[in-house]
């Protein structure tokens, strides 16, 4: 198996994972991983997170020019800006999770996450007492315009597990895909935790 059928079925079984835990309804949601040469294979456009093949992901240069002839993700140049930005990531994840969604559309800038002894899944972090913050974007659809905004938080903030677009889904990412998805269900469980303390309603 070459490197890129291995991230390939790494990016499928992590579809079936996401898919089974309802994060990637329809056809939402795009995956992607680093190859060992630096190329980024991901998740083509339109195809259901669930039922993906070899097929269904592409490879396209670490600038993001696509190297077959298929349409990789609208939302392609956020993976890339994250590897660039992070030179030791090797998987990222967007699903549509429910959580991020409804906690997006309560209009905060932020969500500040404290005090959770799950917050030792994310790298770095050894105890409960600690604080994570998850930036929040608003949904623009010119990709790169939300790109510069991401950029600049990305920039000025040191430590970065993942962000939300408001009434989308969110973004996380990490070394491995292994990684990558443990930080999906971490941050999916603490986001369903502020929910409940805020009571799950909109503001």
């Amino acid at each position: 198996m070459d490197d890129f059928q291995q991230r390939g079925q790494e990016i499928i079984a992590a579809g079936q994972i996401l898919y089974q835990q309802g994060l990637v309804p329809a056809t939402s949601g795009n995956f992607s991983a680093r190859l060992a040469d630096g190329k980024i294979a991901i998740t083509v456009s339109g195809k259901h997170k669930g039922k993906l093949t070899l097929e269904d992901i592409m490879v396209v240069d670490s600038e993001g020019k696509p190297l077959q002839d298929k349409q990789p993700s609208a939302e392609m140049g956020l993976h890339i800006q994250i590897y660039q930005h992070f030179s030791d990531v090797g998987a990222v994840l967007h699903p549509h999770a429910l959580n991020a969604v409804l906690l997006s559309r309560r209009g905060q800038k932020v969500v500040t996450l404290s005090d959770y002894e799950l917050l030792k899944a994310f790298p770095g972090i050894n105890t409960h007492l600690a604080t994570v913050e998850i930036p929040v974007f608003a949904n623009n659809q010119d990709i790169p315009a939300l790109m510069v905004e991401v950029e600049e938080y990305l920039t000025q903030t040191e430590s970065v597990v993942g962000y939300i677009i408001a009434g989308h889904g969110f973004y996380t990412w990490g070394k491995t895909m292994e990684d990558a998805l443990r930080h999906v269900e971490a941050l999916d469980y603490l986001f369903a935790c502020e929910l409940q303390q805020l009571g799950g309603k909109e503001n």
